[in-house]
């Protein structure tokens, strides 16, 4: 029997919580022993996903190192799990970011670090479910596990407001999820109806004949989940509150790996499981994702918080993996997959350099900056290389990702394309202002004059960052290679059936609207 490295990677962190609750003394003296195991078991849990990257075959598009048990057989639920190439890399990033949030938050996190570090771990297992889970049931549950550590590290580690913003995440994710589950439940009912037997196999319901109205309305309950986890506009309202009151640690995994969630659903469940309702629909997601694209950087353009301004940015920057999605072609979908790894890099080290300083000068506003250039020009020098990484300058790994988008979209809708372009000169604006702002200019403010440079354990942390941006802007095909295989399979199953059994079931006011996607591999 083979290894089952995709269950190992669920329960490696979920094990190293648990061996965190044995360490003895209080909190203050078993900081250190704490800190070590949950970096140590993240570490590992990272270089296990890198040996299954190692021996996954990029020229399939199947799932692969699929485990298949019966869970509760009287309802046709099984752990099943699976990875292609989209989710592969997904997997690679949250064990490549989780260690480098935990490093983030070495001196920061001062209390409860014991009860922090297990809530991280815990976090980290839940987010490795939710990607290879292939049984909805287990999906869902996956899905509504990570919630609780996120709210636990915003409501507990994070800054003023934290209790409000924690509430707020929370609420509003549940209310999509809630409506996801009915959704949920409705396929399983159906296939029942149709076969005999109950089935949460995603694979099965992905062959499930539905009708119009069927899809119409799961459809929307998906998307609904989905795009406020992105979040997509106008569902983006949580998330600003969200990424500033949380602390490094827990603003690196959200915009690094929680946000992808929602694209990836769309991309694994919304948009195959109702390949009708998508193909009429994109149009309109794409609408929404360039209003997000353009409100969020201009939003983010007036934002006196550094850390406001990166949330909003991520705003604008996974309306164009939305766009990319919507476009139902191969580089649209595969430039969306591969900008997800790029938000998760240049956002993930844009919070992880906000919290250096922020932890220097116990301040984000940028007025309170200036001149840093000639104090610390490490840290400078780091800020600008990730500044650079999440404004798309061609060599680093923004670029790969946008140009495959506007290119996708383009295909499908130039004027669309036009539009969303707009926001790649708006990330420039918003984000070299500020760069700016924050590091040139004379040093105002006395505080600033005495700041160190980076640290070796910040170095641990921001220098991988810039290495993995250079990487993926230099070597594209390494990380696009796995992902053209799953991207087209994905596509196929969309595209295999017309959307006219929609168009007769729209009222005649929407269905007079002209299809703006095409439908080209």
């Amino acid at each position: 029997m083979p290894f089952p490295i995709l269950s190992s990677l669920v329960a490696l962190p979920a094990i190293g919580a648990i061996l965190l609750l044995f360490v003895r003394g209080d909190e203050e003296r078993s900081a250190p022993a704490s800190r070590a195991i949950a970096l140590v078991v993240s570490v590992l849990v990272f270089a296990e996903t890198l040996l299954l990257w190692s021996r996954f075959n990029a020229a399939s598009g199947e799932f692969q190192f699929v485990e298949r048990h019966a869970w509760i057989p009287a309802f046709g639920i099984d752990y099943f799990v699976g990875v292609d190439g989209i989710s592969l890399l997904l997997l690679v990033l949250t064990g490549f970011l989780t260690p480098l949030a935990l490093l983030s938050s070495w001196e920061s996190i001062h209390r409860k670090t014991r009860t922090f570090c297990i809530f991280v771990l815990l976090l980290e297992s839940a987010m490795m479910g939710v990607f290879v889970s292939l049984d909805l049931f287990l999906f869902y549950i996956f899905w509504d596990a990570m919630l609780v550590p996120m709210y636990f590290l915003i409501g507990v580690w994070g800054y003023e407001r934290r209790v409000y913003a924690a509430v707020k995440f929370i609420l509003y994710t549940m209310a999509g999820s809630v409506l996801m589950l009915l959704a949920i439940l409705s396929l399983a009912y159906l296939h029942y109806s149709a076969t005999g037997r109950y089935t949460f196999d995603l694979l099965r319901l992905y062959d499930l004949e539905l009708t119009a109205h069927q899809q119409l309305w799961m459809f929307f309950a998906f998307v609904l989940a989905f795009a406020i986890k992105v979040p997509l506009f106008p569902f983006h309202t949580w998330l600003p509150d969200a990424h500033v009151e949380a602390p490094t640690a827990g603003s690196v995994i959200l915009a690094g790996v929680l946000l992808k969630m929602g694209t990836y659903g769309f991309v694994r469940f919304a948009f195959p499981l109702f390949p009708d309702a998508a193909t009429y629909f994109a149009p309109w997601l794409a609408v929404l994702a360039i209003v997000g694209i353009i409100y969020g950087a201009l939003v983010a353009m007036v934002q006196p918080d550094m850390k406001k301004l990166v949330a909003y940015s991520s705003v604008s920057h996974l309306g164009f993996v939305v766009l990319g999605i919507a476009a139902l072609n191969t580089q649209g979908v595969q430039g969306a997959v591969y900008q997800m790894l790029n938000h998760g890099v240049s956002t993930g080290g844009l919070f992880l350099i906000v919290g250096m300083l922020s932890d220097r000068r116990h301040t984000r506003l940028i007025a309170e900056y200036g001149g840093l250039k000639k104090v610390t020009p490490h840290l400078v020098a780091a800020f600008l290389l990730v500044t650079l990484s999440s404004i798309g300058l061609p060599g680093l790994n923004g670029f790969v990702g946008e140009f495959l988008i506007l290119l996708g979209a383009f295909r499908s809708n130039p004027t669309m394309a036009a539009f969303a372009a707009t926001g790649v000169i708006l990330s420039a604006t918003y984000m070299l202002w500020m760069f700016q702002r924050v590091n040139y200019g004379t040093v105002t403010n006395a505080q600033n004059a005495r700041l160190p440079d980076l640290q070796p354990r910040e170095w641990a942390t921001i220098a991988p960052v810039i290495a993995i941006a250079v990487l993926m802007g230099v070597f594209p095909n390494l990380f696009l290679r796995p992902i053209e295989p799953a991207v087209q399979r994905t596509l196929a199953r969309i595209q295999r059936t017309s959307s006219t059994r929609v168009q007769a079931a729209m009222p005649s006011s929407v269905s007079r609207m002209p299809s703006a996607i095409s439908r080209q591999p």
